[in-house]
């Protein structure tokens, strides 16, 4: 059992006296406030505080957060106020206790959002200072390590949980060696059966191998005896949890994973790590695409090393991680290693990634809708299987794998992502959804008028991409459903013989009360998504008292001019695709704002002699946008027909959106066309063009089934 005389000696390595002191202070104060409680095992209370602070000396954490490990359960489970420890040990300590308080609440009895809640705390608390989240994931590894004495389900809930956000951001930080403890245990609590029998597995598979790893590591430590390379050469052991991982995502046999041999060269130097690099390709032939150099270019976590696969002896797999003494440090204690190691390039490569993701949880939790949404755009970032980019100047962008260039923009900044229209890959246009490769050079092309588009997030990866996308369609959804609530309530109005100035404000305040909106606009966003009807509205604001008689002259309907450029708010109906020179008609749909349809569209016919939901419309005199609609058409077979038509329709100075061919029958084929016309006068001059060409039988426009011809 653990006791603070052991934890003292251990501290004696790296901490002073005085701090020393300190921490043993916080753990009597600790001990006197736990008096009495017991865990569920039946051990008293502070075993549980000592421990957490043992594994922080392990990362060799400083005295404050050892302190905040002896303390950080005792706002929560004893009553002391905040207050009071802030007098006995100061307000950075006190911090650092009550950030771990608030995320102790995170468990999964309680609702979804309530769990999405506290991740946000914790979000804010890891802002504050980096190491709330060091003693938090020490904290959660010590109850990983006593699960015993709870009951399965329970048991189960605590590993999922861990598996999902706290073993990704041990792994976000570079705390290898404690996301891997976290992992195994998760995996022993969650799947007892599986874990046991992989374990048996391993260990016999161990017995066979141990003569070919004994003579895999003679060979490398004799090639670097000859060139008196001084190195550490450990033989690598699979993880359990790893080893299942790999069995059910890349549907392997345990006897596939079994045969690749690991080993870890460790070093004084970085120039010593690509000496020994050389000779070991001198040493087995390696296999070509299958050397990374994590050195040069630094996982996001931090991590460095080089890796290299090798084929020994009988074609056996050898894999090698070669680094320094400081990388094997920060490859298993990351962020922490940064109290160890106070060089320059460590703070560089651990400390800065990490408070700049950080960072980034800040601004995501700034423009996410939700504490939902938040977590959300979070996981995406807390499982990283990086590529690198880079930029047009050479820096170097690290992104998750099956990023797209609207990943790469937003990643650069956010008014880059906003303003996007058009990328180039290694300086050839290419789609903004192409996934990006490892060492491409990304160049992204903006304009002052372009503007995310609602399709982006279909492709998107990352939260940041996703989160301001979202933000800035919701912004401009507003803004487009106040301009469209006040043209709508303006022509209610004017059916009245009235206008937005004959309202009274005793009147608006009057209907806000009794929406519960908070403002005028609130309310007419409202109208403009459809959720409220602008006739009723109308009347209700022109009369001061729900009982009261008002004498209002009906005026003749005007129609409401469509410029087909009003934005998301205005959408054109699928069914019968109207464009400019089509009479048309308006049906209010709530939540979608105004749905237009032509007149004579079927899926309109029941709502046509309901004012409330229905609007007259025209078109506006002066549009220049381009509209889609459907055709089809009834063809010969003969070859290159497909050709003529589209030669046909780019000489009419239309655009081919989509096409597919239907074969009838040997004789004759259907075409289905989408394609951008500006109105009616251009499509029958498309139309007129397709029908000069030979072998076209019949074409139709796909308007609920009307022809066209």
């Amino acid at each position: 059992m653990p006791t603070i005389d052991t934890l003292s000696e251990r501290l004696n390595q790296y901490l002073s006296p005085a701090q020393i002191q300190q921490v043993c202070r916080a753990y009597f104060y600790a001990e006197q406030a736990h008096e009495g409680q017991r865990r569920r095992s039946g051990e008293p209370y502070i075993i549980h505080p000592l421990a957490v602070a043992n594994i922080l000396a392990d990362m060799h954490l400083d005295h404050q957060s050892l302190m905040a490990a002896m303390l950080h359960d005792v706002i929560e489970d004893t009553g002391v106020p905040k207050t009071a420890l802030a007098s006995q040990f100061g307000d950075v300590v006190t911090d650092l206790v009550d950030g771990v308080s608030k995320l102790t609440n995170i468990n999964f009895e309680s609702k979804e959002h309530q769990q999405a809640e506290n991740f946000q705390k914790m979000a804010m608390a890891m802002a504050k200072d980096i190491r709330v989240i060091l003693v938090k994931l020490a904290d959660r590894l010590h109850n990983l390590r006593t699960l015993g004495s709870l009951k399965p389900e329970k048991r189960r809930r605590i590993a999922k949980e861990t598996l999902d956000i706290y073993a990704p951001i041990a792994n976000r930080l570079g705390l290898n060696s404690i996301r891997v403890e976290m992992e195994e245990l998760c995996f022993e609590a969650m799947y007892p059966m599986r874990s046991d029998m992989i374990r048996k597995a391993v260990k016999a598979a161990r017995g066979h191998r141990s003569e070919m790893v004994n003579s895999i590591q003679a060979a490398i430590r004799n090639r670097l005896n000859e060139v008196s390379i001084s190195a550490r050469v450990i033989g690598r052991e699979k993880h359990l949890f790893s080893i299942y991982t790999k069995m059910k995502e890349k549907r392997k046999s345990l006897t596939d994973i079994m045969d690749v041999y690991g080993f870890r060269i460790i070093t004084d130097s970085v120039d010593t790590c690509y000496r020994v690099l050389g000779l070991m390709h001198s040493l087995y032939k390696p296999v070509p695409g299958r050397f990374k150099d994590y050195i040069a270019i630094p996982k996001t976590n931090g991590y460095q090393s080089l890796h290299t696969t090798l084929i020994g002896i009988g074609g056996v797999p050898i894999e090698i991680q070669i680094r320094t003494e400081e990388m094997e440090s920060m490859a298993n204690h990351g962020i922490a290693a940064h109290w160890l190691y106070k060089s320059e390039s460590d703070q560089l490569s651990g400390t800065q990634r990490a408070r700049q993701w950080v960072q980034n949880l800040l601004e995501l939790q700034k423009n996410a809708g939700s504490p939902l949404e938040f977590v959300e755009h979070v996981k995406v970032d807390l499982f990283p299987d990086e590529i690198y980019v880079f930029t047009p100047k050479g820096k170097i962008m690290e992104l998750p794998a099956g990023s797209t260039a609207i990943d790469f923009a937003y990643a650069v900044h956010t008014d880059v992502g906003n303003h996007c229209i058009a990328c180039r890959i290694n300086r050839q246009l290419a789609p903004l959804s192409a996934r990006l490769q490892n060492g491409q050079t990304v160049q992204i092309v903006t304009a002052p008028g372009g503007q995310p588009n609602p399709a982006w997030l279909n492709f998107v990866v990352t939260g940041k991409a996703r989160s301001n996308i979202r933000n800035y369609l919701k912004s401009q959804r507003r803004s487009e459903s106040v301009a469209l609530g006040e043209r709508l309530l303006n022509k209610a109005l004017d059916v009245l013989g009235k206008t937005i100035t004959d309202i009274d404000d005793q009147h608006i305040e009057l209907v806000l009360k009794e929406t519960g909106l908070p403002s005028f606009e609130d309310l007419l966003e409202d109208i403009g998504c459809g959720n409220r009807m602008a006739p009723l509205l109308a009347r209700r604001l022109l009369v001061a008292n729900k009982g009261s008689e008002i004498q209002l002259e009906a005026g003749d309907q005007s129609p409401l001019a469509i410029k087909g450029t009003e934005g998301l708010m205005v959408n054109f109906a699928k069914c019968c695709s109207p464009i400019p020179g089509d009479p048309i008609i308006g049906y209010v749909s709530s939540g979608r704002g105004l749905v237009i349809h032509t007149e004579n569209c079927r899926n309109v016919e029941e709502f046509r002699d309901n004012p409330e939901k229905c609007v007259i419309l025209s078109w506006d005199k002066d549009i220049d946008s381009e509209f889609t609609l459907d055709l089809k058409l009834y063809l010969e077979n003969r070859r290159g027909i497909v050709a003529e038509l589209a030669g046909a329709i780019t000489q009419a100075e239309a655009n081919i959106e989509k096409i597919s061919v239907e074969e009838r029958d040997a004789r004759l084929s259907v075409t289905y066309l989408t394609l951008s016309v500006h109105g009616r006068k251009h499509l029958a001059r498309v139309i007129r063009r397709l029908r000069t060409i030979r072998g076209v039988t019949k074409i139709v426009r796909s308007k609920n089934q009307q022809s066209a011809s």
